[in-house]
């Protein structure tokens, strides 16, 4: 047993089956739905299931080189430490606080849908009140942040358990809505609509704005492969596989919002389309269902979000480029419990600090805009570190020129267009947050060099 196994993570803790559920759950499959799915209609209409499709096949492109680049370094740290070994240890840097500020602005736009869910099973009066709402969500983050404290095999059990039920939900609303409404449409299928010759260049992109980020949270697998059983290949395969999982459940919800609601009815379920579905299909309180999976998913991606931040957190504190402080784990449980501390306390000044604003969507819309734009840059990243680091390997097969080098950097490169695409249409807040957040990196990376040349000056005396 080597020192990592012996003073580290719990390793070997977590099997494939639970990986991919993990991955799944990072997606947060009911909670992007009922959220995105209106906006995706109403930029690119029936051609939604088909830009679903070609944003994942481009998705698709990272997890490849995730899976990759894992394979040669199982590390916590996941696209931190890769850029830093294949470009530079800054670049590794940003691409880790990319990874950080993103999970810690999320504690936002991850809580907040809980806690709306929550109230409208148990008070819908209170569903709309950002006082009542911060304090739920604030509970929440309080009692996933405990689970993921007490260990790595608690959060697993209580992840698999939230996500079964939340896909069993989405796929039953999937079935149904094909039964009642396949022969009666809203809107009438065309296989002609999954065609790339249905768009136009502007109108993908626009589409892909919206489309691409739905598939965000996958990659926690990876972060997690140092407790994982075959650290080096089953954390890659468990990412590709929710990724088939949740293309599948995103396609699928697409399609039958279009069979079953009109466009009347698709521009009034604005962030709760998922709840408009299932109230055509089943009489109430059964439609609730809707919204227990809401719950349950934003319940799950927050705890992976958590498990990303403090994981990372821990990979750069171990190597010296944070606070040693960081690395800390806790004695019995063998998780980052003051990274977990950090970023629990960081979401509820978060939540506090968002009260603030007139309204929980605009919380909401500031957010997940700001965290796509810092989920583009460490993803292309990475895309980008794959394909320069097998670049001779690519020579061996057309297979391994597609896999390991044309596929991620195409990836990449359109997440960053997209990203940069998108930075006009932002509002002052989000440029903050989105660019501001990935910028700020700069103030620990220029403290903890000064503080380690300090360090050696004076063991040079």
């Amino acid at each position: 047993m080597d020192a990592k196994d012996q003073d580290g993570l719990e390793s070997g803790a977590l099997g494939l089956g639970e990986s991919v559920i993990m991955g799944v759950a990072g997606t947060a499959p009911a909670f992007s739905i009922a959220a995105t799915t209106a906006a995706l209609i109403a930029a690119v209409g029936r051609l939604s299931p088909a830009s679903l499709l070609y944003c994942g096949l481009i998705m698709f492109g990272v997890t490849f080189a995730y899976m990759h680049l894992n394979r040669i370094n199982p590390n916590a740290g996941a696209s931190y430490a890769w850029v830093s070994a294949i470009f530079h240890p800054v670049l590794g840097f940003f691409a880790g606080w990319a990874l950080l500020v993103a999970s810690a602005v999320f504690m936002v736009s991850g809580t907040i849908p809980a806690a709306t869910a929550t109230l409208t099973l148990l008070a819908p009066r209170l569903a709309n009140e950002p006082a009542a709402v911060t304090l739920v969500a604030a509970g929440w983050l309080l009692l996933v942040s405990a689970i993921v404290v007490k260990g790595i095999k608690p959060t697993s059990y209580t992840q698999i358990v939230m996500t079964v039920i939340e896909v069993g939900i989405l796929v039953a609303v999937i079935l149904l809505a094909l039964v009642k409404y396949g022969a009666h449409p809203a809107h009438a299928f065309s296989l002609a609509a999954l065609s790339p010759a249905s768009f136009t260049p502007q109108l993908f992109a626009t589409g892909a704005l919206t489309a691409v980020f739905f598939f965000w949270g996958w990659d926690v697998t990876v972060n997690l492969n140092e407790e994982t059983r075959d650290a080096a290949r089953a954390p890659g395969r468990g990412a590709l596989l929710a990724m088939l999982v949740v293309l599948a459940l995103f396609m699928g919800f697409a399609a039958v919002t279009l069979l079953v609601l009109d466009d009347r009815e698709i521009a009034s379920s604005s962030t709760n389309v998922l709840f408009a579905v299932a109230e055509k299909l089943l009489p109430r309180p059964w439609s609730y269902l809707a919204v227990v999976a809401v719950m349950l998913s934003t319940v799950g991606t927050l705890e992976t979000s958590i498990l990303q931040f403090t994981r990372t957190m821990y990979a750069k504190a171990r190597d010296g480029t944070l606070h040693p402080r960081y690395a800390t784990l806790h004695k019995t449980c063998r998780t980052p419990w003051v990274a977990t501390a950090l970023i629990t306390g960081f979401g509820l000044l978060l939540l506090f600090l968002s009260s603030q604003l007139p309204s929980v969507s605009e919380i909401i819309r500031d957010s997940v805009n700001a965290i796509g734009f810092q989920v583009a840059f460490y993803y292309g990243l990475a895309g980008f570190a794959c394909a320069w680091h097998f670049r001779r390997d690519a020579l061996r097969s057309p297979f391994d020129m597609v896999f390991l080098v044309v596929w991620p950097a195409l990836s990449a490169a359109f997440l960053w267009f997209i990203a940069v695409y998108s930075i006009p249409g932002f509002d002052l807040a989000t440029n903050i947050v989105g660019l501001g957040g990935i910028a700020i990196g700069g103030v620990p990376l220029l403290l903890n060099r000064y503080h380690s040349f300090q360090a050696r000056r004076q063991d040079n005396r």
